[in-house]
């Protein structure tokens, strides 16, 4: 193998390396911290700073910038979050990614495979599933700082070159060029993360000075919003404009730090000085200066900046067609923390279309009205598709490396679709016992009627309090719903029994006796489903 050979593959496998060990590190704190991600994703207010801290909290978790903005554009194509709120997000992103340059610019190198080392120890000698994600995160760290002695290696012959110290020279006086090739890289690599790292190398082997360097780093951060721009093709107004902003954002940016390109040489050089930084350092601080710098020249312009998005790509904001809003397949990759919780999201859709549909089935058992029959079968309808899509969606998240929380999570969930599909098939039930009994023009006692309106009551009780006790994952709620359908037990049975003393008395026809039990039975196992759902919060699985 020639030198060159080896310098190139060194530099590649070196970048090949950091980039797996990014993303490495970053399922490992995701594994690690999964319910920080979800509180930050989904506890937004209104108010932009929560938001900003929401998106750096993401950031660090997922160890990437373009991870979080595809996220943000997701969860707007939802309807999830408003423009504002993703903004804010998006520049909170942009702040968060620069903490992985000053990662790098602690002179850790020469310890990259003893970190790599122990971090493997924790992965494959322990069976706590805390301490392995905390040995992937190590492995991580250790594979970002071997991957970079590597590429600092490839890179040192290049310095050199004399076409390379043209480029440096060009960059250097041509700042719109050294721009323009950090974008490049960027889009190419598909990662500002590593992009910085070459950067910080190049810097600390002197093959680029900080005049030349800089705008390179403002092209970094320009590149890093192509993902996102792809991932809303197809999707909202409101996406395509969440996707718009982060490239408006950081152009924005680029463009008043390039007019001002002198004054902030001289800052970051003067913060050199001031703080004793090593070089990486150097980088790492002009990056994470220019990304807090930009979102807080920008923030009081948050209102004019929607404004102005929704002028470049006019049109109102759209609704997704089906029901299902959260399925997003930008999430399972990304993130299959997330995808689990919007799958959730999903599950309490179907749970209360399930109570909406068992309500529209009890009006019809009352007035006889065909409008509510309809209605009823529609929403029974809407709960097969819903579990037709939500059961393909996690059968997804499956082949993603799941911890033990997680399939726990995601089992509960199946098992939670099957109740719910099985709630709808049981008033799909009910509405035809009724057109029976229209159709056959079966007439039911007052005293009947007043009964199944009794249990129709406590049944639809009963499972709207299992679609809360899923939603808020609580255990007292949940023990309710195990009374309540202890009550619907002893109901059936004692309502079987004052049917058989009417048709004894002879005040209802055994065809009526056919529909009132067949009613209350189907009452009583849409019980026996809610207690399903509830159990599962109470880790007390049965059989129905």
């Amino acid at each position: 193998m020639s030198n060159w050979e080896y310098i190139v593959f060194e530099f590649i496998g070196g970048l090949g390396l950091f980039l797996f060990s990014i993303r490495y590190l970053g399922d490992g704190l995701q594994r690690a911290y999964g319910k920080q991600l979800q509180l930050a994703m989904h506890r937004f207010t209104v108010h932009p700073l929560i938001g900003i801290l929401s998106g750096l909290i993401v950031t660090v978790l997922v160890q990437s910038s373009t991870a979080t903005s595809i996220l943000v554009v997701g969860l707007v194509n939802a309807s999830y979050l408003t423009l504002r709120q993703a903004i804010s997000v998006i520049m909170g992103a942009n702040i968060g990614t620069t903490l992985t340059a000053f990662f790098i610019g602690i002179n850790l190198i020469q310890y990259g495979l003893p970190i790599m080392a122990v971090g493997a120890f924790l992965i494959y000698f322990f069976a706590n599933q805390r301490t392995q994600q905390i040995g992937k995160v190590l492995f991580g760290a250790g594979g970002i700082f071997f991957g970079l002695t590597l590429i600092g290696d490839g890179l040192h012959p290049i310095l050199n070159i004399e076409a390379f110290q043209s480029l440096s020279a060009s960059m250097h006086s041509n700042p719109i060029a050294g721009a323009a090739i950090g974008t490049f890289m960027t889009i190419v690599v598909q990662s500002s993360g590593a992009t910085v790292a070459i950067l910080q190398e190049l810097y600390a082997q002197n093959g680029i000075d900080l005049q030349g360097a800089l705008p390179v780093l403002l092209g970094d951060n320009l590149g890093t919003t192509l993902t996102a721009m792809l991932a809303a093709i197809g999707a909202t107004v409101q996406a395509k404009r969440a996707a718009l902003s982060h490239v408006m954002f950081n152009a924005i940016g680029a463009v008043v730090f390039l007019l001002i390109l002198p004054l902030f040489v001289d800052v970051v050089a003067w913060m050199q000085n001031i703080f004793n930084l090593n070089d990486k350092l150097t980088i790492a601080g002009a990056h994470g200066l220019y990304n807090i710098a930009n979102t807080f020249i920008l923030l009081p312009f948050l209102g004019f900046f929607v404004w102005l998005i929704t002028k470049v790509i006019p049109g109102e904001e759209e609704r997704p067609m089906a029901l299902t809003n959260h399925l997003d397949p930008l999430f399972i990759q990304q993130s299959p923390v997330l995808a689990l919780e919007q799958a959730k999201l999903e599950v309490l859709h179907m749970g209360r279309l399930a109570v909406d549909g068992l309500e529209q089935a009890s009006t019809y058992a009352n007035n006889h009205e065909r409008q509510f029959a309809d209605l009823a079968m529609q929403l029974e309808k809407e709960v097969n598709r819903k579990d037709r899509e939500i059961t393909e969606y996690l059968s997804k998240i499956s082949t993603n490396t799941l911890s033990n929380e997680e399939s726990e999570r995601h089992a509960a969930l199946l098992d939670a679709i099957r109740d719910i599909e099985r709630i709808g098939d049981h008033f799909e039930n009910i509405v035809e016992f009724v057109d029976f009994q229209l159709s056959s023009n079966i007439k039911l006692t007052k005293e009947a009627q007043q009964e199944l309106n009794s249990m129709f009551d406590l049944t639809i009780i009963t499972v709207k309090q299992a679609v809360e006790a899923l939603d808020k994952q609580d255990r007292e709620v949940a023990i309710a719903v195990l009374q309540k359908e202890d009550q619907i037990d002893r109901m059936e049975r004692s309502l079987r029994k004052t049917h058989l003393i009417r048709l004894n008395e002879g005040k209802c026809t055994g065809s009526a006796g056919i529909v009132f039990v067949d009613i209350i039975s189907n009452l009583e196992r849409i019980g026996d489903h809610a207690v399903n759902i509830a159990q599962l919060i109470l880790n007390e699985k049965t059989e129905s």
